[in-house]
């Protein structure tokens, strides 16, 4: 209960923000509402873009929202269908299906063709972001998970990183040895522990987790990476989710456990890396780290769009929404400005543009190139719907249930298989 009002307070105070519109008033200029979430090295520089924007458009003026993930996706669905939503939306994937209607989401980027310039993307990149027809957001970046590790929290334990997963699963009884109990060599969040489900899955079995519309793995093979997971747990591998919450941060880059090293690793988007490695303590690095290549035969998880950028349908300034998109995703000065700060653009003149400057060599780049090396499958739709990633979704109850010892692993297996065969047989309620 107390998990569920914390979160519920979140939301609250994120739909607050979205909802409330920017102050000032229009005058002869387009005022237009840009937001996004991140952590505050994407913050700054993203402000920073914003201002270099409306410096070299007068006639346009941005008003910026911004924050931490936590809680902002169920307040910007909100704020959609309320029609209050920002002008230009940083986006997730899912939501360019999830939250479109007739008379709500976003509009079609093809009518601004001209500003956007489309013959710099991928045509593969694009049709992930386009949905019945319509291209409804402009990618930014391709990514997928990788594991990172600390090396001084591995060499403390006099251990070397793992390259394998039997070579993790030994580093758990080391780590609570040498280190101590509130040591553990990875940590894995709740959703964290979805994707590695599908990472397990997919290298023992190298099926697409969605195709044609349905589930390929079966209730006994989901209970299997449970159960896995769970013993990951129970060897001291990872930290039970009780004690991930007890640190009180809604992200592992805001948890002192993280910070300070205690936890040595974590599996996470090749495109955040940079607020993880903002966030550590000093002294401590971070390393990208290896695909277990013991988990069996085929190369397990999967790429998606990490972000793109979306117009509101309901926009009175829609030219002046494709002006900024473009700027950001075009312009040199805001291509240096930005960087890698949402993953390795996907806009093949940012990319050149920041190889130019030198601006692929950092950790964001290397795990992005770990990870388009690897990865073969691409997340379907549906993974991130609501009722499965979303706030007190089946995802969150069947991960917390069972490490809090409310379900067993069977019925953990029988939950998740039937929440998302609900989803995917199209009740999306």
């Amino acid at each position: 209960m107390e998990r569920a009002m914390q979160k519920q307070i979140k939301m609250l105070c994120m739909t607050a923000l979205l909802l409330t519109g920017c102050g000032g008033t229009a005058s002869e200029q387009d005022v237009i509402r840009f937001s996004w979430w991140g952590g505050e090295s994407r913050h700054q520089a993203t402000l920073q873009a914003a201002e270099q924007f409306s410096a070299s458009h007068p006639e346009i003026t941005v008003h910026c929202e911004y924050g931490a993930w936590s809680g902002w996706e169920d307040a910007a669905a909100a704020a959609i269908y309320a029609g209050t939503e920002p002008d230009v939306m940083q986006v997730n994937q899912n939501w360019l299906q999830d939250y479109s209607t007739e008379t709500a989401g976003f509009l079609d980027l093809h009518a601004f063709e001209a500003q956007l310039d489309l013959s710099q993307y991928d045509p593969a990149l694009l049709e992930m972001c386009t949905v019945d027809g319509e291209l409804r957001c402009i990618p930014v970046s391709e990514t997928g998970r990788v594991f990172f590790w600390n090396t001084q929290t591995f060499a403390a334990a006099g251990i070397p990183v793992p390259a394998r997963f039997s070579e993790l699963e030994e580093a758990g009884a080391v780590f609570a040895e040498k280190l101590g109990a509130d040591y553990y060599p990875l940590a894995l969040g709740w959703y964290d522990r979805m994707l590695f489900l599908v990472y397990v899955l997919q290298s023992k079995y190298g099926r697409e987790w969605v195709k044609d519309g349905a589930l390929q793995y079966s209730e006994e093979e989901l209970a299997e990476a449970l159960t896995l997971i769970q013993d990951m747990e129970q060897k001291h591998v990872i930290p039970p989710l009780k004690q991930i919450a007890g640190g009180g941060a809604d992200s592992f880059d805001k948890d002192e456990n993280w910070i300070t090293g205690k936890y040595g690793g974590i599996y996470e988007w090749d495109s955040s890396a940079g607020k993880f490695v903002d966030s550590l303590a000093e002294g401590q690095t971070l390393q990208v780290g290896q695909y277990f290549p013991d988990l069996g035969d085929y190369r397990g998880g999967f790429s998606k769009i990490a972000l793109g950028y979306a117009i509101s349908k309901h926009t009175a300034h829609p030219e002046a929404c494709a002006e900024l998109i473009s700027y950001l995703v075009s312009e040199p000065e805001a291509v240096r400005l930005l960087g890698t700060e949402r993953g390795v653009p996907s806009n093949r003149q940012a990319y050149d543009i920041c190889r130019t400057a030198g601006l692929l060599g950092d950790i964001s780049a290397e795990a992005y190139e770990r990870m388009n090396e690897w990865v073969t499958f691409r997340i379907d739709p549906d993974f991130e719907h609501a009722s499965l990633k979303g706030v007190n979704g089946i995802y969150e109850d069947v991960f917390t249930g069972i490490s809090y010892g409310d379900y067993t692993v069977s019925e953990g297996a029988e939950r998740l298989y039937a929440g998302i065969q609900t989803v995917l047989t199209g009740d999306r309620t």
